[in-house]
């Protein structure tokens, strides 16, 4: 068995009205409440288009009354928080429709505003990615009207207005599910799904305004997409994922994987951080899950919120994964 490097604490009481079982969905982090948004139940079905809060000291969920543009049901979607403001981008609707408009949900007022649709950002998709940091919103990649994408493009909340960013070219393929972290100051693409799930990463540098192929060594995970990530200091953790598509599709359900890994970003080797997991505070293989980074009883990690399971079933489980300091610096 492989050595430990990380805690992984189950939530275990979830009281009062919470989204339940889901995958497809996502969740953000802001202050000590993490917000669920979207998903889906049976497969390609919109479950709602309610906004859930969950409080990490209490541990219970509430579904807070919104005004505004309220979204509708949508799932493959993704969120990211900046400040006090929550990000969602995409997706895919009740009709089967890839969306492309960007929302602000307000924690402070729960207020919901369209920010921007049609051409004045990223195309249509689902199943893309998104990270930020202080001031951007990021967008890479996705399932689009025309096939698998792999551009970025950036949301300045400050400036209120989308950026695209250069293409990384062919050596880069269009995917869906792959991982999006900020670190050291550039935009990292790890892994994802692209006709097959790929093992390849590559980064952009908004100084420099260039990309890279990056080669990395060490305890290197399989290929793999739809996994959690999170960007924490120098180091992209990641965990989970599917490593082996269903022949059905997104009907049903593939391999997942339960592993979690770290790649330093400035060695560029990778750690693997757990086993996989046996013991009821470790989630297991999954894979389509909502995660975020954040912060949980002062210590930085990871939160883990539903996805689907190896038996297709759809969980309504939370996780939070702090990785150890010894490993990662922090």
């Amino acid at each position: 068995m492989a050595a430990l490097h990380g805690k992984w604490v189950k939530q275990l009481e979830q009281e009062g009205k919470g989204p339940g079982a889901r995958s497809s969905h996502a969740v953000a982090l802001v202050g000590d409440k993490a917000y669920a948004f979207g998903g889906e139940f049976a497969p390609r079905v919109p479950v709602d288009n309610q906004i859930y809060a969950f409080d990490l000291k209490t541990l219970t969920w509430s579904a807070p009354q919104t005004t505004g543009d309220v979204p509708p049901p949508r799932v493959g979607v993704t969120m990211s928080a900046v400040g006090k403001m929550i990000y969602v981008f995409g997706g895919r609707d009740t009709e089967h429709n890839e969306l492309n408009e960007l929302y602000a949900f307000d924690t402070e007022t729960n207020k919901w505003t369209l920010l921007s649709t049609g051409d004045a950002g990223p195309a249509n998709r689902s199943y893309h990615s998104t990270a930020a940091d202080d001031r951007h919103v990021y967008v890479f990649g996705g399932c689009g009207v025309d096939g698998r994408l792999n551009d970025l493009w950036g949301y300045d909340v400050v400036e209120k207005k989308w950026v695209g960013y250069p293409s990384p070219g062919e050596g880069c393929k269009g995917r869906g599910g792959p991982g999006l972290a900020v670190a050291q100051g550039r935009i990292w693409v790890v892994y994802g799904f692209a006709g097959m799930e790929v093992d390849d990463v590559h980064c952009y540098d908004p100084a420099q305004k260039k990309w890279a192929h990056v080669d990395t060594a060490g305890e290197k995970p399989t290929a793999r997409s739809v996994f959690s990530t999170l960007g924490i200091g120098k180091h992209i953790v990641i965990y989970g994922g599917e490593v082996d598509p269903s022949d059905l599709g997104h009907m049903g359900a593939g391999m997942f994987a339960g592993d979690a890994y770290a790649l330093d970003t400035e060695t560029l080797s990778w750690k693997r951080l757990d086993d996989g997991g046996g013991s009821e505070s470790h989630p297991g293989p999954r894979g389509w899950c909502a995660f975020a980074g954040g912060e949980m009883n002062g210590e930085k990690g990871l939160l883990v919120y539903g996805g689907n399971s190896p038996s297709n079933d759809r969980l309504g489980d939370m996780y939070f994964f702090t990785p150890s300091s010894e490993v990662i610096g922090v």
